[in-house]
Formats: structure tokens, C-alpha cells, sequence
């Protein structure tokens, strides 16, 4: 990399992204990503440098005061850069969101996204299935630029919607033209999901073509993947999603890997268990702070807390040697004394599991077809907002 990669005049360094992921990076994630690097930065009193982006935000939800969308958006007091992810159809309801954001200081950095390629979402014609609409796609970031005044804001997208209708080239001249810091482009059609494997010409391609930041996605297993992603495409910094599920500690070997150095952690089974533990509490803690939870739920901060945790019980084992009957115990877990007890029954010993090195985590699918809004495809020019294109709930 040629220059190293900033945000509002803050260095981002290492130059590396958490993607938002729904139901994945709430404040209790970001947090422990960050708990677990080694970043040099931390001596520098900015801990963690990289940039940690909250779950996707809807306009609507964030205008309306939606209860668990106000949740979403707390940061932690440590976090330097307080990165939201926003999601939108309409031109105006961007605008008026981004206006709120700035005018309620609820974050420094405002992501805009066009790469979601869930069903719900593209049907709709939003996430991957926008670009299209180049028109609309040209007024929806235009309209979030100029609402940001002093805040930056930065496009994700992906290739397309598939392969007979590519749009990362063209959006990205777009969203260049209309001011964003950033364009981060995850090598895949929304037609592929996250099946295969990413596209990095696609990556190298983009990057040849703008002159702003062009970021990286798909396929960043290990800090490795990082370095060669880079060596390979150009590109100014990376994207990390599913790679660091079950492994926060990957925000480490990615800030040495950057820095030139050759350690990687692989924790044995002893350490992962103590993450566990500390995410877990984590999240408690977080649902806990919620004003008058237990007036609003039938169910006891805790166990909300542990449940919650439960997805990420396979991620964090994957590999390591740990009998069915104990991981379906882990994975109904209630209480974090409960969760304690389970733990302390593992191999505290038994090595990282070299065998999941640099294969996908978290969720893969095959390739389908995309649901878009009828006639979708038919004027790329038509700036039209769908019928019922906002979603007015939030976390993807």
C-alpha cells in the first residue's frame, strides 16, 4: 500500500474493518475484539485502531426511535471510531438519518449498505440489488455525503446481483464521484451468497479504476489471507467477517501480520474457554445495562445474555475435540455459572485444531437465484423507490 489508510484524518491502523454482522457485532463483540488484540496502538492510547462496525442499521428503525435500534447504536466510551452501518431505499429517508446522526452525535462514521444479499432485503430492492438503479443508487449516496457535513462517509457493496448484471465498477465511480471516503467491495454476486470463493480480480479491478480507498472482502481466514489480499489486488485495507467468528482473537494476528510480524495465537482449548466465558459475561452485562429490562422482558437479563451467547458455542469449538453430549449442553446454557461449570469439564490442554486453518467459518449456502422487486431489472435509469422497500427493523 502506497499511503496508509485514514478515516476523518484518524490513521486506521492496521488498515482492517469488522464487518457488521446481524446478531453478531453488538457493543459485547466490538468490545472483546478488541480485549483480545495485541494492537501497539493500545501504548498509544487508541486502543484498537481498526475500524469495528456496528450491526446494520435501518433509516427507518434509527428515525422512529425503534427501542432495540437505539440499542444497537450504544458504543462503548473506548471505542475511537464509532462506525454505524446504514441501510436504505429512499434518497430522503437517508438523508433525514444521517441528519440525525450528525445532529445527536451518534457516531463518527457512517457506512452505507449495498451488499446485504439476503431475500428480505433485495426483494425489496435494497442491499446488493440497489447499484442497479443507478440513478437511485447516485441520489442515495449523494443525499448521505451531503447530510454527513464533517462525518465520513464510506460505501460496501458486492459485485452485483450476478453474473449478467455486474454494478461494482460503475458504483463505484458513483459513490467516488459523490464524495465517500471508501468503496469496500466483497468479491461475490448476491446470486452467490457465500458460496465459492471470493473474487479477487474483482477487488484488483476496482481498485485500478478509483483514485479514493478500494477495501477488500471475502475469503479472509487467517492475518495471512490479509497480506496476500493486499500483495495481490492492491487494495488499501481489508474487510473481516466470518473469519474472526469464534476467533476475536484474529484482530491480533491481523494487527501483527500488518506490523510485520510472524506470531499468530492458537489457543489451546483452556484459553478459548476463558473468551467464552468473558463474551458471555459480556453480553449479560450489556443486556443488563438496558433501562428497566426486566420490565420490558419476561426473562431474566441473564439468561437473555447466555441465550444469546449460544450461537457462537459451535464457532468457538469448531475442531477441537469435544464430545456431542458436552457441546449440546454448551450450546442451552442459561446462567453463567452454568456456563462456568460446562467449561471447566473441557480438555483444557487439547491444542488449536490445525485442521480449521484457513477453512470458512460461519455461514455457507449455495448459490440461488435473487429476489428483486418486479421489473427490477428492466430500466437500469428508473430512480422509483419500491413499494414497501424500507425495513423498519434493525440488525439485518
Amino acid at each position: 500500500m502506497t499511503n496508509q489508510l485514514s478515516l476523518a484524518g484518524r490513521p486506521v491502523a492496521p488498515p482492517v474493518v469488522l464487518a457488521p454482522m446481524a446478531g453478531i457485532t453488538n457493543l459485547p463483540f466490538r468490545k472483546l475484539c478488541r480485549e483480545q488484540s495485541t494492537f501497539t496502538a493500545r501504548k498509544q492510547r487508541r486502543e484498537g485502531a481498526g475500524i469495528y462496525v456496528c450491526e446494520m442499521i435501518t433509516t427507518v428503525a434509527l428515525t422512529e426511535r425503534n427501542p432495540k435500534t437505539m440499542r444497537l447504536i450504544e458504543f462503548d466510551p473506548e471505542e475511537e471510531t464509532r462506525s454505524l452501518q446504514l441501510y436504505g431505499v429512499d434518497p430522503e429517508g437517508v438523508r433525514k438519518a444521517v441528519r440525525m446522526i450528525v445532529a445527536e452525535d451518534l457516531a463518527d462514521h457512517v457506512d452505507l449498505n449495498f451488499g446485504c444479499p439476503v431475500p428480505k432485503v433485495t426483494r425489496r430492492g435494497g442491499g446488493s440489488a440497489l447499484p442497479w438503479k443507478r440513478r437511485l443508487f447516485r441520489e442515495i449516496v449523494t443525499a448521505a455525503v451531503d447530510a454527513a457535513e464533517h462525518l465520513p462517509v464510506t460505501v460496501k457493496m458486492r459485485k452485483g446481483i450476478d453474473d449478467d448484471h455486474l454494478t461494482y465498477r460503475e458504483a463505484g465511480e458513483i459513490a467516488q464521484d459523490a464524495g465517500v471516503a471508501w468503496v469496500a467491495l466483497h468479491g461475490r454476486t448476491a446470486a452467490e451468497r457465500y458460496s465459492g470463493t471470493a473474487d479477487w480480480e474483482a477487488i484488483a479491478d476496482l481498485k485500478s479504476r478509483l483514485e479514493i480507498p478500494v477495501l477488500g472482502n471475502g475469503d479472509v481466514w487467517e492475518a495471512d489471507d490479509a497480506l496476500r489480499m493486499v500483495a495481490e489486488t492492491g487494495c488499501d485495507g481489508v474487510v473481516v467477517g466470518r473469519g474472526c467468528l469464534g476467533r476475536p482473537w484474529l484482530f491480533g494476528d491481523l494487527e501483527a501480520a500488518f506490523n510485520g510480524r510472524s506470531e499468530r495465537r492458537m489457543p489451546p482449548l483452556g484459553e478459548v474457554a476463558k473468551v467464552m466465558l468473558r463474551h458471555a459475561a459480556l453480553l449479560v452485562e450489556w443486556i443488563a445495562g438496558a433501562e428497566s429490562y426486566e420490565a420490558r422482558r419476561n426473562i431474566a437479563a441473564e439468561e437473555h445474555g447466555c441465550r444469546e451467547f449460544r450461537k457462537h458455542v459451535a464457532w468457538y469449538l469448531k475442531g477441537f475435540p469435544v464430545g456431542g453430549e458436552l457441546r449440546r449442553a454448551l450450546s442451552m446454557v442459561s446462567t453463567l455459572n452454568e456456563l462456568e461449570d460446562l467449561l471447566g469439564k473441557l480438555d483444557a490442554d487439547a491444542p488449536f485444531p490445525e485442521s480449521t486453518i484457513g477453512k470458512p467459518r460461519g455461514r455457507t449456502n449455495s448459490p440461488g437465484k435473487v429476489s428483486l422487486p418486479d421489473g427490477w431489472l428492466e430500466d437500469r435509469d428508473d430512480r422509483t423507490v419500491p413499494v414497501g422497500a424500507e425495513i423498519d427493523s434493525s440488525g439485518g
